[in-house]
């Protein structure tokens, strides 16, 4: 496995563990192509929410614009490995 691949893999697991916790989604609906609105059932509160509990967990900032874009588990996912190090 690269190094790559195993860092993706440790945070999918905690962004899904994040969304988990604080807002109570069933574990097996956390795919990455499953949108926080339309499969998630989730409202712009419980999305700002997880992302307020990720940019602690990660050290890393989203911004307002990067955020309206981030709208699958998928996406957050592949943001945060691009801005973690």
């Amino acid at each position: 496995m690269s190094a790559l691949t195993s860092k993706k893999s440790d945070i999918t697991a905690r962004v899904r563990n994040i969304i988990h916790e604080k807002l109570g989604v069933d574990e097996s609906a956390l795919v990455e192509t499953a949108s926080f609105s339309t499969d998630l059932g989730l409202d712009s509160l419980d999305v700002l929410e997880a992302f307020m509990e990720m940019e602690k967990a990660f050290s890393i900032r989203i911004s307002d614009e990067e955020a309206e874009k981030l709208t699958t588990v998928g996406s957050v996912i592949d943001y945060i490995t691009s801005h973690t190090r």
